[in-house]
């Protein structure tokens, strides 16, 4: 099976962080220094590996936080880039772009790599890792970018950071257009959501991991991390069967996911830490505001009630 240990990347808990709060969303107001500490000591001692998104001011607060506040988090840290080509395939609103829009993004994704860089050679110490792109090769994707783009984009960032690079995306483009992509990235990152796939909380492990070793078994030398697996706790029936999800089925997972997980040293970012208002439709339903091991008001779900009161481990 393949290893981490010519990328530097020991095994631990991971979970995905963003810390927009209720009123608050990218290119708007963004969560304050005083609220990201608040959220990074609820999470440390129980989450050692921080994955975030993107590269722009809420992502400096983070690692400003954990500099300044001296909290034991090594961070992955990403860079979203846009759609620089439309997608017809997209089965929901976006995808289709005018040429200008286009253009505008490939400009502005080439400034979101620069400060990906940037980032990570001013805080070495904290971010262990780099990825180019988030989930923008699937076939449904509404931020489309050319496989061969993102390969130019790992380069790139592989020459000018010391970093391991990789690029997070769904585990079926792996294993059938991504070949060339998977042999220059530093390590291979694959989603796998269960529950989008329509599977019963009682297969979702066995699909879960399933999805991981078809795509470590094709690629036997390369470190595959996954970067996203998670369980929503509410759905308004948009893609998901509400009796489907609920904070039982999380925890069962969670635990689940866990287990397995922890035996096999298999580093795991779990999606997500905090539930998300400004996500997807305006339905209080829509499962894409619902995905945190904590809600909005950072109370625990069913998952991790018994973090609460735990200490964390120094």
């Amino acid at each position: 099976m393949n290893t981490f240990s010519n990328i530097g990347i020991e095994p631990g808990r991971a979970i995905c962080y963003s810390g927009y709060r209720e009123g608050q969303q990218p290119g708007g107001e963004i969560p304050t220094y005083d609220q990201v500490k608040e959220d990074l000591l609820i999470l440390q001692g129980h989450w050692t590996y921080l994955r975030v998104y993107d590269c722009a001011e809420h992502t400096m607060t983070i690692l400003e936080v954990i500099e300044k506040e001296s909290l034991n988090f090594k961070v992955m840290l990403g860079a979203y880039i846009n759609a620089e080509m439309n997608n017809f395939n997209c089965p929901w609103d976006g995808g289709v772009y005018s040429e200008a829009k286009l253009k505008a993004n490939v400009a502005g994704n080439k400034k979101k790599i620069q400060r990906l860089i940037d980032m990570a050679n001013r805080y070495p110490e904290i971010v262990c890792s780099l990825s180019v792109g988030n989930e923008a090769c699937v076939e449904w994707t509404d931020h489309y970018v050319h496989e061969n783009k993102v390969l130019e984009y790992v380069r790139h960032v592989q020459e000018h950071a010391e970093q391991p690079v990789t690029f997070c995306e769904n585990y079926v483009p792996w294993m059938y257009k991504l070949e060339e992509l998977a042999h220059a990235v530093d390590f291979i990152s694959v989603h796998t959501y269960p529950v989008w796939e329509y599977k019963h909380i009682n297969e979702a492990i066995d699909y879960t991991r399933h999805n991981y070793y078809s795509v470590a078994e094709k690629y036997p030398n390369i470190p595959v991390v996954i970067t996203e697996a998670g369980w929503a706790t509410r759905s308004n029936g948009r893609g998901i069967e509400p009796s489907n999800v609920n904070e039982k089925h999380q925890k069962v997972y969670y635990e689940q996911l866990m287990e397995w997980t922890d035996k096999e040293n298999i580093l795991t970012f779990f999606f997500e830490a905090f539930d998300e208002t400004w996500k997807g439709s305006s339905h209080p339903e829509e499962p894409e505001k619902h995905w945190g091991l904590y809600k909005i008001d950072r109370s625990p779900k069913l998952a991790v009630k018994h973090l609460a009161n735990k200490q964390p481990s120094t």
